[in-house]
Parts: structure tokens; C-alpha cells; sequence
């Protein structure tokens, strides 16, 4: 039995990395700012997260949420513009 697939958030990449740029930091500055402890994440993550390569988890995404103060659902919806 696969999994069936679900819509995916096309502009939550583009979201990503202009909340990075907007606080003006790097990757592995970004991560050390998330302080996702349960989590392991590189510069190589924040990359794939920023490109559509990947997305992030539900505690990665929350901790964008609350260093960009935006909420997830702005992070995730399309149709919101940031």
C-alpha cells in the first residue's frame, strides 16, 4: 500500500529563505536561530527547504513561525503573501 499524495505548498520554499534573507542571516546561522533540538539540520537542509527540494517538518516549521513571527498557515497558504 503507497502512500497517496497530497498537494504541497508551492511558495513555502520562496516563504523560507526570504524570512532568512529578511534577518539578514546565513544558513548555519539560520539553524543556530531555529534551535530545533529534536531535530538535526545542516545548511544543506535549509537549501533543500529554500529550493522545493524538501519540507520541512511540523517542529521546523514552527520554529519559523516563531522566529518570523508568521503564522503556519501564512508560512503554508499560497495565496498569502509575506
Amino acid at each position: 500500500m503507497g502512500r497517496a499524495h497530497r498537494p504541497r505548498p508551492r511558495r513555502l520554499g520562496e516563504k523560507l529563505q526570504l524570512i532568512r534573507i529578511r534577518l539578514g542571516l546565513t544558513q548555519s546561522e539560520l539553524i543556530k536561530q531555529l534551535g530545533v533540538k529534536d531535530e538535526v539540520l545542516y545548511p544543506s537542509s535549509i537549501s533543500l527547504f529554500e529550493r522545493d527540494g524538501r519540507e520541512p517538518s511540523l517542529l521546523v516549521l514552527l520554529a519559523y513561525s516563531k522566529l518570523s513571527g508568521w503564522t503556519i498557515n501564512e508560512l503554508v497558504d499560497d495565496n498569502v503573501d509575506l
